[in-house]
């Protein structure tokens, strides 16, 4: 078996911005960039959740760790 091959941030959201624009299907960009395209799928999952923080108040983020702390 092959070893794993590593891709920076930079990489990974720029393949992750592809897929959200829609303007190829995932297999396309996927082929393009020399990934899998369940690799592609789940960069633009990350990125999709990750924008719903980027855009979320402090309050809510100061909430959500408060309760991991309790959880904990």
């Amino acid at each position: 078996m092959g070893e794993r091959r590593r891709y920076d941030s930079r990489f990974k959201a720029q393949v992750a911005l592809e897929a959200i624009r829609n303007q190829q299907t995932i297999s396309q960009i996927a082929s393009q960039y020399g990934v899998h395209p369940n690799q592609v799928s789940k960069w633009k999952k990350r990125a999709l959740e990750g924008l719903v923080e980027l855009f979320s108040d402090g309050k809510e983020r100061r909430e959500k760790d408060q309760q991991q702390l309790i959880d904990e």
